[in-house]
């Protein structure tokens, strides 16, 4: 759970007002699970490009903070056998409910797997390691340290770690918030808060009901990740004897920030 003190600007506001009808929830617990799913069913953004460079990748492919299988779907459906690693117990359940309904010839080249991607030893190298959607912001400098250490005693010779990252965009702040509205899979509406003051080295974004009951519990989702540029994860990856092959712009990003591809190998 995420105390009223770690929801910051408008989104805590609104927290207030709510006062002991609010149900606060991490992004990534079984509650959080759910509207995280509902809001990134139906979100194509980096799939093109990673399959793209996948492709070109033989072996197994493992797929790190796999999540409710947004990414795990796609990568199954060229063929390749996928190990989905993911931490949170709730988006585990969701891609292994979903596994569950797929086609055979999907769930038995996939085997779900609960393990922190900062330190997790599977006993066998891959082909390709994916880790999308900007998920390497959810680790500290420690963990990303352990992060580079288990792929590189995972990644086969010749294989890729393939790394999506915000990359901040230059220029001055005029807001330090931003806000959207966005329709889940589902028809549920939401608001969208994200919290970045200016040189922060975390930003918080806040997930909040669009149209939130009169009475009753109000159910509101917050994660606050670091800020992890392009430019520094490349000299972390570097740093711990990795090899940036290249950098690939993704579409899409924000207002404030680019996404970016970064494509990893071993020296």
């Amino acid at each position: 759970m995420t105390t009223t003190l770690e929801v910051p600007g408008r989104a805590g506001e609104f927290v207030r007002e709510l006062g002991g009808r609010a149900r606060l929830h991490d992004l990534y617990d079984d509650t959080g699970s759910g509207v995280y799913d509902d809001l990134c069913a139906a979100d194509t953004s980096e799939l093109r490009e990673i399959l793209h460079l996948v492709r070109r990748t033989k072996g197994p492919v493992l797929e790190l903070a796999a999540g409710s299988g947004r990414l795990t779907f796609p990568l199954l459906a060229t063929g390749r056998e996928v190990t989905a690693l993911e931490l949170s117990p709730g988006m585990l359940r969701l891609l292994t409910d979903r596994l569950a309904e797929a086609p055979a010839r999907l769930r038995e080249r996939c085997l779900p797997v609960r393990a922190d991607m900062s330190r997790f030893a599977l006993g066998r190298r891959f082909g390709a390691i994916v880790l999308g959607t900007t998920s390497v912001s959810l680790l500290d400098e420690h963990g990303r340290a352990g992060l580079y250490r288990a792929v590189g005693e995972h990644l086969l010779p010749g294989g890729s770690f393939l790394v999506s990252v915000i990359d901040p965009a230059p220029g001055e702040v005029a807001d330090p918030e931003t806000e959207f509205a966005v329709t889940g899979a589902t028809g549920r509406r939401y608001r969208m808060v994200e919290h970045w003051p200016p040189a922060a080295a975390t930003r918080t974004v806040t997930v909040l009901p669009a149209d939130p009951p009169a009475e009753g519990p109000v159910d509101v989702c917050v994660s606050t990740v670091r800020v992890v540029s392009a430019d520094l994860l490349a000299a972390e990856l570097t740093g711990a004897g990795l090899v940036v092959r290249a950098r690939h712009a993704l579409p899409g990003g924000g207002p404030r920030h680019r996404e970016v591809l970064l494509e990893v190998g071993t020296a």
